[in-house]
């Protein structure tokens, strides 16, 4: 009995996804819940895993095309339901023009009598394929205009659609079945046109769609032919991901940075004596999770940063869910740790290292890479002194922190050698003031060359 295997569902908002790698080909044998294929969606890659056990017997979907959710992208059968690759069509085999028979004197033979012979049937024209699902199923019900967009765009788009007034319902989008997606809405901003008016529906329909820009190079800025040594290759889709997002990011926030120096010696001295008992609960006691703990306790002491802006609104979120990014060989992501006040310092070094290892396996759930209301990024891992970090939207603040290294420093009026880090939050100066990032950075850093022993 086969079994179609289907584009799955990773997140309410997601209508579709791409496939990035089949890790098995046709043929090839597979166990229930074994990595089947890789795919790419606006929120998380991930590897899916085979619904059963069986044999590969047909694969629907190349690497890199995008299909809407639920479309069979393979089949799974019994070893004897493989199907082999078709061989190619035997070219054909040209038809010789009969030679003209001669009389005697070389002349042609004059036609003999009789029906003329029907010409060669002319070739069959294929059948057009068939569109889209969602373009050939009728519509069952009247949709409002609420409806309609909510079915032709993401919540993201329609954000970013309310926050530069633009209509979607104007708009035809590059997704299935004319879905809008950021890049196209991204695309109608930096083009800087106007939705139009209901009453020229029809003369936009007619107009032809102008060329879409590069969105991720200036206009005026010429790119030179590749040389010969050069090496060009299409950008993964969570590489573009991440520079839409980031393009956005930095077209909405009114972005600034404010750099703390703190003193981690206190903090050395605790991690060095509590380490071993935190190895013996199955995690390490890194400077990042006393950073996280004490980030939580100033979000709580000042809510303006655990906030984000909807239009004219200021959401205030109730929860602190902290993102961590997380750097990996393709890219970057940002898992979230939901309701980070509720758990301890042994609490968020877990969270910290069992989100971090299953980003790197691609065993993240959509779920858990939504919903933050602050980030935290340490780009020090790597031996940054410091950054200047872009806020993660809708957010309104991220805090960036660098390498921990001994430094020369004045303690007492004496030159002393002390663990020091630079921290630096970036933030949206549309919401956030300058002496209330401040106020927040140096919570954290009270908090951190003070921490209390029995706050671990």
């Amino acid at each position: 009995m086969s079994k179609e295997v289907v584009m799955p569902q990773m997140g309410e908002s997601i209508a579709e996804g791409t496939i990035v790698r089949w890790i098995k080909k046709v043929g090839d044998k597979v166990d229930r819940d074994e990595p089947l294929f890789e795919i790419s969606t606006d929120k998380v890659d991930a590897e899916i895993p085979s619904p059963e056990a069986g044999v590969i017997s047909e694969i629907r979907v190349k690497e890199g095309e995008t299909v809407p959710v639920n479309s069979v992208v393979a089949v799974i059968g019994a070893a004897s339901e493989a199907k082999a690759p078709a061989p190619p069509p035997a070219p054909a085999k040209p038809v010789e023009a009969p030679k003209p028979s001669t009389q005697g004197d070389g002349s042609p033979a004059a036609a003999q009598a009789g029906p003329a012979p029907a010409p060669p049937p002319a070739a069959r024209t294929p059948a057009p394929e068939p569109a889209p699902r969602e373009e050939r199923t009728a519509r069952t019900s009247v949709e409002g205009p609420e409806d309609a967009i909510r079915q032709r765009s993401s919540p993201l788009v329609r954000k970013i659609a309310r926050e530069h007034n633009v209509d979607i319902t104007q708009l035809h989008g590059s997704g299935i079945a004319g879905r809008v997606t950021k890049a196209d809405i991204l695309q109608f901003i930096d083009r800087g046109e106007s939705a139009p008016a209901a009453g020229d529906r029809g003369a936009a329909a007619a107009r032809p769609a102008p060329a879409a820009p590069d969105r991720f190079a200036p206009a005026a800025l010429a790119v030179r032919a590749p040389l010969e040594h050069d090496r060009a290759e299409k950008m993964s889709v969570m590489r573009k991901r991440i520079a839409e997002h980031m393009v956005l990011s930095k077209r909405t926030s009114a972005h600034v940075h404010s750099v703390f120096e703190v003193n981690f010696s206190r903090v050395a001295q605790i991690r060095e004596a509590r380490k071993a008992e935190f190895e013996r609960a199955g995690t390490k006691l890194t400077y990042l999770s006393f950073i996280i703990k004490a980030a939580v306790d100033a979000l709580r002491a000042m809510p303006v940063i655990n906030a984000s802006i909807d239009g004219e609104n200021v959401i205030y979120h109730a929860d602190v869910n902290i993102g961590i990014a997380v750097a990996l060989d393709w890219g970057l992501i940002v898992p979230v740790i939901k309701n980070a006040d509720e758990r301890n310092l042994l609490g968020l070094s877990r969270a910290i290292a069992d989100l971090a290892n299953r980003a790197r396996a691609k065993q993240l759930k959509p779920e858990e890479v939504q919903g933050g209301t602050f980030t935290v990024t340490n780009p020090g891992v790597f031996g940054a002194l410091l950054g200047t970090p872009i806020i993660n939207q809708p957010q309104v603040a991220i805090l960036g922190v660098g390498a921990v290294e001994k430094r020369p420093v004045v303690v007492d009026d004496a030159i002393a050698i002390r663990p020091m880090a630079y921290l630096t939050l970036g933030y949206d100066h549309r919401l956030v003031d300058g002496a209330v990032a401040d106020q927040f950075m140096s919570i954290i850093k009270k908090s951190l060359e003070n921490w209390d022993p029995n706050a671990v």
